[in-house]
């Protein structure tokens, strides 16, 4: 769903397509980072410097924005609402048709390949033809609903909790700093004894600056939440709210620089970390994070660690996470390959996957579900539908030189192609 990241990226494909956006914005996640907090992103620039001055000339200076941060030190604190803009204008410069409020409910099949795409607006329900489609939807919904076999949650089907992203106002961010007290988990324990929270859940990923008195935060979890099921997602929406309240209670009350903080604004999405994995040519695996993995079809490496969220808030889950999170991670200048053989569901010749619901364990899914991972699988599905499309092949029959090569013009980091 978050699919645009330079403009070339969105130009440079001579095909006709259409895009289509369940919300009413392309960034719908309010008070978010560029990236699963900073660390993923701040790496994964650092190590593909392409990518970087890339962002930079195809967004940044067309705008007259030096970058999208706002705070330092890092500055990489998403300015929400001029991002949207420049998504918009982007997508209407290029002469790209989309609409918002639309999303898939249905797939017609025929000889094995998806034929249409059944979707719902506003209007009603149409129909959209194509040789090959892309399928952003997180969930893998095109692709199971044409017949591609998945996978999901672990052995006993528990899933990773979501988060309901939220915004903060009122955030003394050089009290902040000044305390040392961080804006996570410093006091969180003693909050947890003194009776603060409803759940004892000792992950708490924090708040970061995204403007100079704003805070962006990834707090709190909804738990035994299915993001393929509205109902599940329902009882998500109203916890990841109430439980907001026990959040700033903890913050006002144990921390520093948050007294006078006030609640913004909840995501108008829930951040969903793990639902459907679609089983593809390949699978990736942990062998694979472990061995630094080095593939002939390569569209990408990356290097964001294992990050699977408890499945419950005990004590228990919370170590293991700790444990998993601190290990299971690559060192400076280290990465991992992601195949092309990932993105090509089994059964299927003209759907490619994207985003979190690629071919992988769910290891690697913990891994590959962040921004950049979504960034680097969607801009190789969107040129290798181009590529099958304008040649009217498989998504198997594409040249994966030719792919390779392609990506590696709009600044993807492919050293062993």
């Amino acid at each position: 769903s978050e699919g645009i990241s330079s403009e070339g990226d969105i130009l440079d494909l001579a095909v006709e397509e259409k895009l289509l956006q369940k919300s009413g914005a392309w960034f719908s996640l309010n008070g978010d980072n560029l990236g699963q907090g900073r660390e993923n992103t701040r790496q994964y620039l650092k190590d593909n410097p392409e990518v970087k001055e890339k962002l930079r000339a195809g967004i940044l200076k067309k705008k007259g924005l030096d970058w999208l941060g706002t705070v330092p030190p890092d500055g990489q604190g998403i300015r929400v609402e001029i991002l949207k803009r420049v998504y918009d204008e982007l997508l209407v410069n290029a002469r790209i048709p989309f609409t918002f409020h639309t999303q898939l409910v249905d797939v017609t099949v025929h000889n094995g390949r998806a034929h249409e795409a059944i979707c719902a607006g506003k209007s009603g329900l149409f129909a959209i033809r194509a040789k090959v489609f892309v399928d952003g939807t997180g969930d893998g919904t095109l692709a199971a609903r044409t017949g591609a076999p998945w996978e999901k949650g672990d052995a006993r089907g528990h899933m990773m909790p979501g988060t309901l992203c939220s915004l903060w106002a009122g955030v003394d961010w050089d009290r902040v700093r000044e305390s040392g007290l961080g804006t996570s988990n410093s006091r969180l324990e003693e909050a947890i004894q003194d009776g603060v929270f409803t759940l004892e859940d000792r992950h708490l990923s924090g708040m970061w600056p995204v403007g100079a008195t704003l805070g962006g935060g990834n707090i709190g979890h909804t738990f035994d939440l299915d993001g393929t099921d509205e109902e599940s997602l329902t009882r998500a929406y109203l916890w990841g709210r109430k439980s907001l309240r026990e959040y700033e209670r903890y913050y006002k009350t144990y921390l520093q620089g948050f007294e006078q903080m006030e609640l913004a604004a909840t995501g108008a999405l829930l951040g969903v970390r793990e639902t459907r994995r679609i089983l593809g040519d390949y699978v990736l695996n942990l062998e694979d994070f472990k061995r630094r993995a080095v593939f002939d079809d390569e569209i990408g490496r990356y290097s964001y660690p294992v990050d699977i969220h408890l499945a419950r808030p005990d004590r228990e889950s919370y170590e293991q996470f700790r444990k998993e999170y601190s290990t299971l991670r690559l060192g400076k200048g280290e990465s991992y390959g992601i195949p092309y053989r990932i993105l090509t569901p089994r059964r299927l010749t003209n759907v490619l996957v994207a985003g979190r619901c690629v071919s992988t364990d769910r290891s690697m899914q913990a891994s590959i579900r962040v921004m950049p991972g979504c960034y680097i699988t969607g801009q190789a599905a969107g040129v290798a539908a181009a590529m099958a499309a304008t040649q009217g092949a498989d998504t198997r029959a594409i040249s994966i030189r030719e792919l390779q090569a392609r990506l590696k013009t709009m600044g993807a980091y492919l050293p062993n192609a």
